[in-house]
């Protein structure tokens, strides 16, 4: 992308190919719903951590721009909005378009696991909130990645 530039939609698209792109492997891979299983909400949370602070650095510290000169929503830069929310919501729309929750989980396969017999199982929900949370690790690497590169 070219130094001074405005964030477009154009922007966006390029971080959705490599949020997509990097985003696949992990909903597809049982180890991944079974780390999720397994982790505390306190380990979801610092993953959170670890996505923002990668995100952060690849888009301003790896690159030459300058947060400050770029729009904002609230003081935060529009483009890292879109960077982290590419992230997150690849993973999601993935695990739910392959139905990831409902085969790793032990669900039904209806609605992508999350209801059994029309109640929401919140198990499954936490369960599948922590894998994404995991994939957007990667996610956003694919997703700062692609977004440098023009």
């Amino acid at each position: 992308m070219a130094r001074g530039r405005r964030f477009a939609l154009t922007d966006t698209a390029q971080q959705i190919v490599g949020g997509f792109l990097l985003a696949g492997p992990f909903v597809v891979t049982e180890e991944v719903w079974v780390l999720a299983e397994s982790m505390s909400v306190v380990q979801a949370l610092f993953t959170v951590v670890i996505v923002f602070t990668i995100g952060y650095g690849a888009l301003y510290k790896a690159d030459d721009r300058d947060p400050d000169r770029e729009s904002d929503v609230g003081g935060v830069p529009l483009r890292f909005i879109s960077l982290i929310a590419v992230s997150y919501l690849s993973v999601l729309l993935l695990a739910v378009a392959f139905d990831a929750p409902g085969t790793f989980l032990g669900g039904t396969g209806a609605a992508s696991g999350v209801l059994f017999d029309g109640v929401i199982d919140s198990a499954v929900v936490k369960t599948t909130a922590k894998a994404v949370s995991i994939g957007a690790v990667f996610s956003v690497i694919g997703a700062a990645t692609a977004d440098s590169l023009y």
